[in-house]
């Protein structure tokens, strides 16, 4: 049985049992060993997904906020240790004077978040008093936060924070003269040939783009139906979350940040580097630097992935990439399911094939 046989059989799996719906790729070096779609893009036409159709990435856009950040540091148009409160006019907000562009970067900042995941807080919940057109550009999230207790001193904890990235979107606005996502499009997606990615309206037609479902479910926990996503969050993305993409563009875009592409090799190195803060679990270490996760050996310490990820209601996505084999993983969903498990079997998977 091929290796491409088997890791269809394992996203089969994930289909009956655990309500995938999407896009999986995964490409060795220079050849793609599979790809392939599942489920609908559009539940009521019983339309199919197909290899290029674009889905919501949530926060793996985080990276892109990254990429452009660094961008302007390496024309001088930023510092790292750029104090944002001597940048951005945030009023009497309760933002700490001392967070820096590295604090927002690498969830070290302990502002206020506009929904707190890690506390258990839902970001639907902001819309059902809120209409979520009202919130367009990146300064119209301000409200939502800037007034929030902070958690911690700035670099004195380490807590994922959303609305960080705001501020970053700001930051780039501020230094660029562009729109947040006038200045990603022109200094990433179209650096690098993704053609296929940009921040698109959820009330415009958008050519091969997946309507995205949030499960409805029984008082046992059981799928009884699906309610569209489009008052989950605002109707266009921004610096923290939303842009759409495909799977081969997520590809075109880790390869290229790798290959120096996007950035210079000083500060490509820095972004693929893991910081010094650090999660530390069971069997492995999870490190955060530049919006990626890094998961390494508790033991060796050894890096094992790089990893981005997004959730969303309806919205689940995966990119994994592998320095040791060159490899990645990318899996994007328009169902709420497990990306990281299926991932994480197909990597299990292959290496235990490259074992045999």
């Amino acid at each position: 049985m091929t290796i491409t046989i088997q890791i269809e059989d394992v996203f089969n799996e994930y289909v009956q049992n655990e309500n995938f719906s999407g896009v999986g790729f995964v490409k060795v070096g220079n050849s793609i060993i599979f790809q392939k779609a599942f489920g609908y893009a559009h539940r009521g036409w019983n339309v199919l997904n197909q290899i290029d159709t674009k889905f919501d990435t949530a926060s793996i856009t985080k990276v892109f906020t990254s990429v452009a950040i660094l961008k302007l540091v390496e024309q001088q148009l930023l510092s790292l240790d750029d104090k944002i409160l001597e940048i951005l006019d945030l009023g009497d907000s309760t933002i700490h004077k001392d967070v820096t562009i590295y604090h927002l970067l690498t969830h070290t900042s302990g502002i206020g978040d506009d929904a707190d995941e890690e506390a258990g807080e839902s970001y639907e919940e902001l819309w059902k008093d809120k209409p979520n057109y009202s919130v367009k550009e990146t300064v119209d999230y301000l409200p939502q936060f800037i007034y929030k207790e902070p958690n911690f001193n700035p670099g004195e904890g380490c807590r994922y924070n959303n609305c960080a990235y705001i501020l970053l979107g700001l930051i780039i606005e501020k230094r660029s003269g562009l729109s947040y996502r006038d200045f990603v499009k022109q200094a990433i997606f179209d650096e690098v040939g993704m053609k296929q990615t940009d921040f698109y309206a959820m009330d415009h037609v958008v050519e091969h783009a997946a309507e995205h479902y949030g499960s409805i479910l029984d008082e046992n926990e059981k799928i009884i139906g699906y309610r569209k996503n489009i008052y989950s969050y605002p109707a266009i993305g921004s610096a923290d979350a939303g842009a759409l993409t495909t799977v081969q563009d997520l590809d075109l875009f880790i390869r290229s940040l790798k290959a120096g592409k996007l950035l210079s090799e000083k500060w490509t190195n820095e972004i693929l580097t893991p910081k010094e803060n650090y999660r530390k679990h069971a069997t492995v270490t999870q490190l955060m630097g530049y919006g990626f996760q890094f998961l390494a050996e508790s033991e060796s310490n050894e890096l094992i992935y790089i990893q981005k990820d997004g959730i969303n209601a309806g919205v689940s996505c995966v990119m994994n990439y592998y320095p040791k084999t060159d490899m990645s993983i990318i899996i994007m969903a328009n169902q709420d399911t497990n990306v990281w498990g299926l991932a994480q079997d197909v990597m299990e998977l292959i290496n235990g094939n490259e074992k045999s």
